[in-house]
């Protein structure tokens, strides 16, 4: 038979031209289709619950990062009283709050939390519902200068959680490695195979189990990692998150109970009395008094030295102590709002009241 004639050059080249179109699109048209599907599986699962409002419960919560996960937490709207802070009030529990002051409590302190991330949290809570008793744990952060600077720590922070009302462009947010991974977290929660991170109201015993604590590894901690923090003297010291706390302790109903404490940490963490940093925190605690007198709020400050902050063996390190005393600060906590007076063992002074007609 005779052979076909060669193809032209030019002929040849366009076929190949052809097929490289064709192999691309259905590249593209694959990877669009499996991007889709990824995000209808994130979608579905919702991780960070962006479906959950009242009547329609938040998901588990299976992040590592506290950021991510306590918005649902405030939009299931099953809570109508809550904890704002840092690590130093994590242990606070809030069956205790709840027993201790009624409501339905969540714990929705974060660990290393920025007072402007706090912030954040914090309005979100307080601009959907009425709120009935809001406790804000203080640390050091709030009376520092470079609060405005430094709203951010390496933590991831999403800010498009945070927003009121949520935007379809939080759907997009969620397109990523790390939201596939949390939704997948969820996927095996709901088949039984993986517990929650924490408890559904945010509470967390972070610390090891009592049985383990050990005085002599604790003390190291205590005195070789948490230096004493130092300020240069100011006549007038700066203090720009502040306002902040104003802002908040504005939006809780005038019915609500208000309560901001200066949490108990080491006497190791605390300025040494008559430095400069004791004058710079000494003029911050005086600020937040009277931020608190114009809003009816308590203020009970643990932040001083007292039996329990100089005994080392009440904490895990300088900033957080053991489960005992953290039972004792709800109890103190509601003594100090009923008695409005500093406690006679020394445990806390009381630097804000509102009147007893108030309660």
């Amino acid at each position: 038979m005779p052979s076909e004639p060669p193809q032209p050059l030019d002929s040849a080249a366009t076929s190949s031209a052809a097929d490289w179109r064709h192999f691309a699109g259905l590249l593209v048209g694959a990877a669009g289709l499996l991007g889709l599907l990824v995000l209808a599986f994130v979608t579905v699962l919702d991780p960070y619950g962006l479906r959950a409002a009242p009547g329609r419960p938040s998901g588990p919560i299976m992040d590592l990062n506290q950021r991510f996960m306590y918005p649902q937490v405030v939009r299931g709207g099953a809570y109508d009283s809550a904890v704002f802070g840092t690590s130093t009030a994590r242990l606070l529990d809030p069956h205790g709050l709840d027993r201790a002051f009624g409501g339905r409590f969540a714990n929705l302190a974060m660990n290393a939390a920025t007072p402007w991330e706090q912030t954040q949290l914090a309005r979100l809570f307080l601009t959907r519902a009425p709120a009935r008793t809001v406790l804000f744990g203080l640390d050091g952060p709030w009376c520092e200068a470079d609060a405005e600077e430094k709203r951010l720590t390496f933590r991831a922070f999403p800010p498009w959680l945070y927003r009121e009302p949520l935007s379809l462009s939080a759907l997009v947010h969620q397109w990523n490695q790390q939201s596939v991974e949390i939704a997948g977290r969820a996927l095996l929660h709901r088949l039984g195979r993986m517990p929650a991170r924490i408890r559904g109201d945010g509470y967390e015993v972070f610390t090891p189990p009592e049985s383990q604590y050990d005085a002599a590894r604790a003390a190291a901690h205590i005195h070789g990692d948490a230096p004493r923090p130092e300020a240069p003297p100011e006549a007038d010291p700066a203090t720009p998150a502040l306002p902040w706390l104003d802002e908040l302790l504005g939006l809780v109903p005038a019915d609500g109970l208000k309560i901001v404490a200066f949490m108990p940490v080491n006497v190791a963490a605390q300025p040494r009395p008559g430095s400069a940093g004791a004058a710079r925190e000494a003029a911050c605690k005086a600020r937040v008094a009277e931020i608190a007198r114009r809003h009816g709020a308590t203020l009970v400050d643990f932040r001083i030295p007292s039996a329990v902050t100089q005994d080392d063996t009440n904490y895990w390190d300088a900033l957080h102590y053991r489960l005992p005393v953290a039972a004792r600060i709800v109890g103190a906590l509601r003594r100090a709002v009923d008695e409005r007076r500093d406690d006679p063992e020394g445990f806390y002074r009381v630097r804000a009241a509102p009147p007893a007609a108030e309660h």
